[in-house]
């Protein structure tokens, strides 16, 4: 009884059908989020289950609220707070999860929530469980959203953003940070794609604009992209983190995070301190490269290479496949229109970004 047939042959009909796929681990990966490269380094594997080995047991048990909350999570979440200039923070799951606890939470009935008509599908599924009034704004675009805040008589207004948009690659606008100051909003940046990224000390988008983090600041991250390793975290003022522990479903009703991704988290956190100088430097060249072959702008470490089709997509990607290269095929309804989305990590050689760029570049043209 194939009860969902019908709509999996539209979508193979469309070239929108998905799949999973092992890559062997000789692949050049171009494709996945693991910016600085750091899943791939064994001293910071062995360093966490080194550590992990002391304490008594090595998973949480347990959500937050029961007895789950361990001092490797209360650890973690410090040095995040001391690294970024904020005053608590909450480690999660999932970044889905930090930003689902953050909108579900936050945005209660009388409010006005702003968010970027380009945001992450996590936020735009949480906009559809709260009763806060929802108005999204066009892509980075300061003037339309300061129209809205104009004629908002909301009680409290709420503005979702991310530091670097996870498909175009694009950097948040600084006059949007701007506003929320002069509006007195309370703004979510989601930086899951900026932090580890972007900065002088790699920290994100507050960093990049050299800006003091104040009271309606609120950063989202994630620690399975740049951190190479598996969670997300919020950090805010102490009094919206004590709300979110009341009210966050996925903090209260959760079991807590791995006590070893935690842990991998917190080494990476280390390295990038420590060595923060050094990886600018790696990927201020990569950013070059691209820019210089395929003549796109590219802030952080996204290049999103406009193809248009679907089945031409694809056939990049296929391409480059049998090259031993994996790139991202992205298609409708993850953007409006077919991309090829590739991440000039630092886990790669520049030669071998050189040389995607230019067969990328090539293929376009035939």
């Amino acid at each position: 009884m194939n009860f969902y047939e019908r709509e999996l042959r539209a979508l193979k009909r469309a070239n929108r059908f998905r799949e999973r796929h092992i890559y062997a681990d000789a692949s050049i990966d171009f494709a996945s989020n693991d910016y600085l490269g750091l899943a791939h380094r064994k001293e910071l594997l062995h360093s966490a289950c080194t550590l992990l080995q002391q304490y008594e047991i090595h998973a949480p048990k347990a959500s937050m609220l029961v007895n789950g909350y361990h001092p490797i999570h209360q650890n973690f979440e410090r040095a995040l707070c001391l690294a970024n200039g904020f005053e608590a923070g909450i480690v999660l799951g999932s970044g889905f999860n930090a930003n689902i606890a953050l909108i579900e939470a936050l945005a209660r009935r009388g409010d006005t929530l702003f968010i970027d008509e380009q945001f992450h599908a996590s936020g735009m599924l949480a906009v559809r469980a709260i009763d806060a009034t929802v108005i999204p704004f066009r892509h980075n675009s300061a003037e339309h959203l300061e129209s809205l805040l104009r004629a908002s008589g909301s009680k409290r207004n709420i503005i979702v953003v991310e530091g670097v948009y996870s498909m175009k690659g694009d950097l948040l606008h600084r006059d949007i940070i701007d506003l929320a100051t002069r509006y007195e909003a309370l703004l979510i940046v989601d930086e899951a794609h900026s932090s580890g990224v972007i900065g002088a000390h790699l920290l994100g988008v507050f960093d990049h604009y050299n800006i003091a983090v104040a009271p309606n600041h609120i950063k989202m991250g994630t620690l399975g992209k740049a951190y190479g390793s598996f969670g997300g975290y919020i950090l805010a003022s102490d009094h919206i983190v004590t709300y979110l522990i009341n009210r966050a479903k996925p903090v209260i009703y959760a079991t807590a995070p791995s006590l070893f991704d935690t842990l991998l988290a917190h080494q990476a956190l280390e390295y990038i301190q420590e060595h923060h100088a050094a990886l600018q430097e790696q990927m201020v060249r990569r950013r070059t490269i691209v820019e210089a072959l395929l003549e796109i702008k590219m802030p952080a470490l996204i290049a999103a290479i406009p193809v248009g089709s679907n089945t031409k997509v694809l056939a990049i990607q296929q391409a480059l496949l049998r090259e031993g290269i994996v790139v991202g095929a992205m298609r409708p309804p993850t953007v409006e229109r077919a991309i090829v989305r590739m991440i000039a990590r630092l886990g790669e050689s520049e030669e071998m970004l050189q040389f995607t760029c230019k067969f990328i570049n090539n293929f376009q043209v035939k």
